[in-house]
């Protein structure tokens, strides 16, 4: 790409942010640009992740298995009244949770409420508590729409804002690995693409109080994520560490998000 072609992508990129930014993050009130309806976004969710599950094995471990979907259910349910008191809709919603059976540390959210958790991710929460860190943190991303962030950029740089509906006809495949992408899922580690600060920032502020409104205290976050950044030292196939960084800046972000998520753990004792 030449210099007056990344100018153009550029100025289109700006052009378009201004036209389309009146979507808002939830909480946070963040303008964002998001070219891609919901409906669409949650149809491509629904059949990836279908695919996903039909090509990966789940957990044979019933005890760890139930605790995924004990925690997601919990959750889930504390989205739903968190989605009602702020008045968002969660139309189009189908909530799904499995425990795949993979070393990876890892998982993820999709939009439309489809959450996926590695079984190599289970020593590294410990219990049911580490567990709904990871996951509120992940649904997060997918309730503050990031992965349709990620896709409308995507659209803009990549396919020189082509439509989806366009994208999806003449570059199936391309769109389909922007779309993986989207949601920090890939083969390998380094194909995905990192989250940005900003969207980590809000995933870890939103994730602490959905767990917190789904009765598990919040204050368990940093010690979770304190262990992430010890098992990150020397270590080259933590997933979950290719897309959310663990450092001592959001550690200590999450210590000053805790007091807020602990009214809505306190509300609910």
């Amino acid at each position: 790409m030449n210099r007056i072609q990344k100018f153009n992508t550029v100025a289109l990129f700006a052009f378009v942010s201004v036209l389309f930014s009146c979507s808002e993050v939830p909480f946070t009130g963040r303008k964002q640009l998001n070219l891609v309806p919901d409906s669409i976004m949650n149809s491509m969710s629904f059949q990836s992740y279908s695919e996903f599950i039909s090509q990966n094995k789940p957990s044979a471990n019933a005890e760890q298995t139930q605790m995924v979907k004990r925690v997601g259910q919990r959750i889930s349910q504390a989205v739903e009244k968190y989605s009602t008191q702020e008045k968002m809709s969660l139309e189009g919603y189908s909530w799904e949770f499995n425990l795949i059976e993979d070393p990876s540390v890892n998982a993820w959210a999709m939009s439309g409420g489809k959450v996926v958790v590695y079984t190599g991710l289970l020593p590294v929460v410990q219990d049911e508590a580490g567990l709904a860190v990871v996951m509120g943190h992940e649904i997060a991303h997918a309730i503050a729409k990031h992965g349709s962030e990620r896709m409308s950029q995507g659209l803009i740089v990549q396919m020189g804002g082509m439509a989806l509906s366009k994208a999806l006809e003449t570059k199936p495949a391309q769109t389909r690995d922007l779309f993986m992408k989207s949601y920090g899922i890939g083969t390998e580690v380094g194909v995905t693409l990192p989250f940005s600060r900003t969207h980590e920032t809000e995933a870890d502020r939103l994730g602490l109080i959905f767990m917190a409104m789904a009765g598990y205290n919040p204050n368990v976050a940093v010690e979770f994520w304190q262990r992430m950044a010890a098992a990150k030292k020397g270590a080259t196939t933590i997933e979950l560490l290719s897309t959310h960084p663990a450092d001592e800046t959001r550690i200590r972000n999450i210590k000053t998000f805790i007091p807020q998520a602990m009214r809505y753990y306190d509300q609910g004792r």
